[in-house]
Order: C-alpha cells, then structure tokens, then sequence
C-alpha cells in the first residue's frame, strides 16, 4: 500500500467526506457516530454491511437519516434529528447506553474536532472561549471505550490556522485516542509512530507538510514501511 495522491480534484465536500468515512468501517461492527457531521455516515453504509449504529441517547440499529413521510418525532439521534431503524433495532436506558460506551463494547466511534494533536489526542468539546458553550456530551466516555475513534473535521478553520497540531491548545477530550483523522484535504492514520497521509485530496503531501508543523510519513509500498514525507 502507498500513499495516494488526488492532484486531479479539490478537496472533499462533506458528503463525500462522509462517504470516505464509511467506507473504512469493518463490516460487522458496532458503531457510534457522533453529533453533526459524523451523523452524515450513516446515509453512505451499504444496507449488506452489518454495521450495527448506537445512539447514546438509548438505540441500536439506527438507520440512515428520516425524511418526509419517515420522520417520527419520537425517533431521533443524539443530535435530535430525526432518524430511521432498521429490523431488529431496540430501545434502552440511557444508563444503559453509556454502559455499552464505556465498557468497550463499541468497535468504532465517529466524532467531530476542533483539533487532533499528532500524538491522537482529542480537542472536541469546549474551544476555551468565555463565551463558548461547553458541550462534551458522551465524547469523553467514546473517546476512551471505542475501540477505535475516528475523527471527522476540516483540515484548516476559516483563518487558515492547522486543526492538526503538534499539541492541542484547546482543552482536552482524551489522550492519544485517535486512530485515524478523515478530512476534507486528507486522510491520516495516527499511531505509535507518529502521523501517516494514506490519501491525499486536491492537495500533495509536500504542500501538506509546509503548510502543517505535524511531521508527517507516508506509506511506502515495497518495503511495507513509513517514509518521512520531505
């Protein structure tokens, strides 16, 4: 396997940025997708997967967003959007839900950031702002009982600044939690060794690296190993 380029496109818009997402989720899994964006994935998971969807506010077998005539206001995600189910779902205690979170039984969680630090730790619930509200929700116990988080957001905010950062200056949901970081510019893996671009999009990895102060690797496909991109 070797790092992919897409030079010939601009960088993905959020449906596709959702559909990228649900394409890396093992068939099979137990899945939770976290408020805004991440709810996005659950319209790209083919009906022949598997994937099972947990809601923290208290389901299992979610299906893909409700319109028109399917929306039941009684059925709604964590975000309190209007949702569909599929055969076999249920219905549970919230203390219940958080359960399941926090004991491990999650293969994947889906969640949004304001920042990832090169190290996997997770920034997603208070930017630090006086004015800001403060909304950690379940992030803390997804974070730490997933068995793997990935992460959804833009690569930059409005001002051009990183959200992929050496350290994370906002404060903190988990430490070194993240596996892998879908964005819009690039897709990268997060581990041990540091950050790995697999994808790139409308973007190279040499402009990647000027323009972020992460070092990043790339995959190298004859020696199965990481090369540190120049």
């Amino acid at each position: 396997m070797s790092t992919v380029e897409h030079l010939d496109r601009g960088p993905l818009a959020r449906d596709e940025l959702a559909a990228r997402v649900a394409r890396d989720i093992p068939p099979g899994s137990f899945v939770n997708l976290g408020i805004g964006q991440p709810t996005m994935v659950a319209d790209h998971l083919p009906a022949a997967s598997g994937v099972v969807l947990h809601t923290e506010n208290g389901m299992l077998g979610m299906g893909p967003a409700a319109h028109g005539d399917e929306i039941d206001p009684d059925l709604i995600n964590a975000g309190k959007f209007p949702v569909t189910e599929l055969p076999g779902a249920s219905y549970f205690h919230h203390a219940d839900s958080f359960a399941m979170m926090r004991g491990g039984h999650l293969d994947v969680c889906v969640l949004g950031a304001f920042q990832v630090s090169g190290r996997g730790d997770l920034a997603n619930w208070h930017t630090g702002a006086p004015d800001a509200i403060p909304a950690v929700g379940g992030a803390m116990d997804l974070a730490t009982g997933a068995k793997q988080v990935f992460v959804m957001m833009t690569l930059f905010a409005k001002d051009g600044t990183p959200k992929l950062v050496p350290e994370c200056t906002y404060p903190l949901t988990g430490l070194a939690c993240v596996s892998r970081l879908y964005t819009d510019r690039a897709v990268f893996h997060i581990g041990p060794e540091g950050v790995t671009v697999a994808e790139t999009y409308g973007t190279s990895v040499a402009e990647l690296a000027s323009r972020l102060e992460v070092p990043l690797r790339t995959l190298d496909a004859t020696e199965g190993t990481n090369r540190r991109a120049s």
